[in-house]
């Protein structure tokens, strides 16, 4: 990915007054960095999909990650907004709040919701109200819960399809601090850096430098690594060229792969 100029990269607002059946909300003047729509940075409620029991089956799925050790209130307050239905195939809906991953097609999945809660929880201390970068947004469901807590969220995915369907699965949140970015997840997002944390969501046998420069000195990396056996690792940038990592758990993810599709 080429560094691109700031005026020609980053997102524009729609102005209020525009002509009528002008799209409200963010355009990228690019094509390639896209906006949820414009709107409060709560969430916009949306239909329930499984009718009055969706709003129980979140909590009795918080309830499920607290026991589980998660014990940070902002992410499970996000976890208990954010519609996980609304983010799987109409089929498997009402298998929305196990605690499993579930296929979203081209041999992706969601992750299960305490490996999402987790990896948002590491997170936490330096992205709340800070700038984050996801590297592999899939269908869109952890971009917003990470929009529920960080300032500000870029999420890259470098499969076209994904990064369609995400744009569709999230334009009801109507998520003003949420952009969505087509494009090679292992270049990172260079325009938009420093971050502040970054949640990589496949696994690769090492990260590269080039991306884990894009950190801020003090910002946080939470990524799976290894092939045969992968670990959950925090990776922290201790200096201008120096990086702290941590084992947290065993995990396995889909490959974090190089290139756009």
């Amino acid at each position: 990915m080429t560094r691109t100029p700031r005026k020609n990269w980053m997102a524009e607002l729609v102005p209020s007054d525009a002509a009528p059946g002008a799209r409200r909300g963010v355009r990228a003047r690019s094509g390639r960095l896209e906006g949820t729509q414009e709107g409060q940075k709560a969430m916009t409620p949306l239909s329930e999909g499984l009718g009055l029991t969706s709003a129980r089956l979140r909590l009795r799925m918080v309830e499920r990650l607290r026991a589980s050790g998660i014990r940070e209130e902002r992410v499970l307050a996000a976890m208990a907004q954010v519609p996980r239905h609304a983010f799987v195939d109409e089929a498997l809906a009402s298998r929305a709040y196990e605690d499993s991953a579930l296929p979203i097609g081209l041999e992706q999945t969601i992750s299960q919701p305490f490996i999402v809660a987790r990896m948002t929880e590491t997170l936490c201390a330096c992205a709340q109200g800070g700038k984050v970068l996801e590297i592999g947004t899939g269908c869109g469901y952890q971009a917003a819960i990470l929009a529920a807590i960080a300032g500000e969220v870029y999420s890259v995915e470098r499969i076209r399809v994904l990064h369609d369907r995400a744009r569709q699965n999230l334009r009801p949140l109507r998520l003003p601090n949420l952009r969505l970015v087509y494009g090679d997840g292992l270049n990172g997002l260079p325009e938009a850096a420093p971050f502040d944390g970054m949640l990589i969501a496949a696994a690769a046998a090492d990260l590269p430098e080039t991306l884990l420069l894009q950190l801020r000195v003090g910002g946080v990396a939470i990524a799976p690594l290894g092939q045969d056996r992968q670990s959950l690792c925090r990776i922290s940038r201790t200096g201008p060229r120096s990086f702290a990592r941590e084992r947290l758990e065993d995990v396995r993810f889909v490959p974090l792969l190089p290139g756009t599709t």
